[in-house]
């Protein structure tokens, strides 16, 4: 046996052990890209480098053999900094996007493939959990929503965008129409209590999530009827109240307390609010900054202002969202709000300092060229560009044919690849080192494997695997230098490759380079709804 020290702590291990397998005998996890334990390193990835504290090396800890009295650096800023330098180097060339554009666009950032998915599906009840993780009132924002999702649609470069908000809406109304409408979950009672004030788009969204997360929610309304400027705003025609009511009963149905026909526009009746609860949301809508003088916080050029990551006033315990802070916004952005100081206001209550929206790394492809839509039509279900736009008066076939139009740009991967989980970790800046990318490409579409080039980080995995396995054909990388490539020997396909370690290959692969062709990936649902500043990977309760 062998002691090292890792970070100031000693381990006895193996004399053929490596730094990673010394680190995993002490419950420590170094990241890797390029090592499958079993096989020889490559030393390529260098995400996984550390420091030889005794001689001020850095060293790979996957190619590294462990000597006597070794003592290594594995969790300081140096080697953080030095990770994620290498990630971002490995980002410079990925040709990939963790999250659909449509996702980025909207500002709810709800999963949308997910849940174009599964309406294809025709799991309809599926399609409403997935909407109403992210969407408190999707019915409504189907019909008033000025649709940033589908500017951000992909598919609109080949023809139209996919109808993203007509979906949302066919499946919160089929939704409402059951005998049962989805409920979703609340957490066990957290023995806090939120006061909201202001019953509009952002306050029903806030305490829709306050009320999931397990707090006692009171949602206060000067009116007579909750909807606030979806009642003002928006004409019978373009919101039938109807819908409104509907949507709005289903948020009170989890347990919220209502005091209506009541007004929050002093001092003292704040005052009164933050001795009697642990919280107060202010959702009161565009405010003058002298009204706002007269609720005792300070005012901001267009309302109410606020640390515009946290959503704090300057009073603590008091924060605010919506129009009250924007003057006038989009009422999905109003929601967005909501969701997000929900996440806030939650982990405020659970007792952390720090408050945080969080960050989630993702890549991104960005504008592609004409000639790339080509390679996404490829892989869509429906490659016909002359789909008819069924308005408002979809049935399951007619919706599911829409749905089929979406490229499905969510990497297959998504929250189970390593260059995303490690990027994230260390909070690499996938655009610190920009060049020219190379372009969008997929190999081997009669194959039941596919390989996409530009996700590709040449960690060698794939080629070792076929090669233990003595696979006839294989694989291999061909060219020099940064133009090596990964290729089938002799033109071959991906399917006469990979006869007997398909599933290792595609299972070893960091990024997601090689998947199945079995179409979109698998639902996830998650029980509780995400509240993030960039995504619903999130989760209310994380916290």
């Amino acid at each position: 046996m062998v002691k090292v020290t890792i970070d100031n702590r000693e381990v006895d291990v193996p004399a053929d052990s490596n730094i990673i397998d010394a680190a995993a005998k002490l419950g420590v996890e170094i990241p890797t890209l390029c090592y499958l334990k079993g096989y020889e390193a490559s030393n390529s990835c260098q995400v996984c480098t550390v420091k030889d504290s005794r001689t001020g090396r850095l060293i790979s800890a996957c190619g590294t053999t462990v000597v006597e009295g070794m003592e290594i650096d594995n969790e300081t800023e140096e080697i953080n900094d030095v990770r994620r330098t290498a990630l971002e180097l490995l980002l410079s060339e990925h040709v990939g996007d963790c999250r659909a554009p449509c996702d980025f666009a909207c500002p709810a950032h709800m999963d949308i493939p997910l849940m174009l998915q599964q309406i294809s599906d025709e799991t309809l009840r599926d399609a409403i959990t997935t909407v109403k993780e992210d969407i408190a009132l999707p019915a409504v924002l189907g019909r008033v929503c000025p649709k940033p999702c589908e500017k951000g649609c992909r598919r609109k470069g080949a023809d139209s965008p996919v109808a993203i908000c007509d979906l949302k809406r066919y499946v919160a109304d089929v939704d409402l129409a059951t005998a049962d409408p989805h409920l979703p979950p609340c957490k066990p009672e957290s023995g806090k209590r939120v006061a909201v004030v202001g019953a509009g788009p952002s306050g029903l969204a806030g305490v829709y999530y306050l009320r999931r997360a397990g707090h006692a929610c009171t949602l206060i309304e000067k009116n007579a009827a909750l909807g606030g400027r979806l009642r003002t705003e928006e004409s019978e025609e373009e919101l039938p109240r109807d819908v409104l009511d509907a949507e709005v009963a289903q948020i009170v149905r989890l347990g919220v307390e209502l005091r209506m026909q009541t007004s929050v526009t002093m001092k003292e009746q704040l005052d009164a609010l933050h001795t009697e609860f642990d919280a107060v949301l202010l959702a009161i809508g565009k405010t003058m900054p002298d009204d706002v003088k007269q609720l005792g916080i300070r005012a901001g050029r267009k309302g109410i202002d606020v640390d515009r990551e946290t959503y704090s006033t300057n009073r603590r315990g008091v924060f605010a969202v919506g129009n009250a802070l924007r003057g006038k916004g989009m009422v999905v952005r109003s929601t967005a709000d909501g969701k997000e100081a929900a996440f806030i206001i939650n982990q405020f209550l659970s007792g952390m300092k720090d408050l945080d929206l969080g960050y989630e790394f993702s890549s991104r492809i960005g504008r592609v060229e004409s000639g790339e839509i080509d390679e996404f039509l490829a892989g869509s279900i429906s490659a016909d560009r002359s789909i008819p736009d069924f308005g408002t008066n979809y049935d399951q076939a007619d919706a599911a044919e829409q749905s089929d139009r979406c490229f499905d740009c969510t990497c297959s991967s998504h929250g189970n690849c390593k260059l995303e989980r490690w990027s994230e970790f260390y909070g690499a800046d996938p655009n610190r080192f920009p060049r020219e990318r190379r372009p969008y490409e997929v190999v081997g579409r009669e194959s039941s494997v596919l390989f996409e080039p530009g996700k590709c980080i040449k960690c060698e995995l794939c080629i070792k695997i076929a090669e233990r396995a003595q696979e006839p054909l294989g694989l291999a990388f061909v060219g020099r230098g940064f133009d090596i490539l990964l290729s089938v020997p002799f033109e071959g396909e991906m399917d006469e490759a990979l006869t007997k370690v398909a599933n290792d290959c595609v299972d070893a692969c960091p990024t997601a380079a090689l998947s199945f062709a079995e179409g979109r990936r698998p639902p996830v649902l998650v029980q509780l709804g995400g509240v993030v500043k960039s995504s619903a990977a999130h989760s209310l309760e994380t916290s």
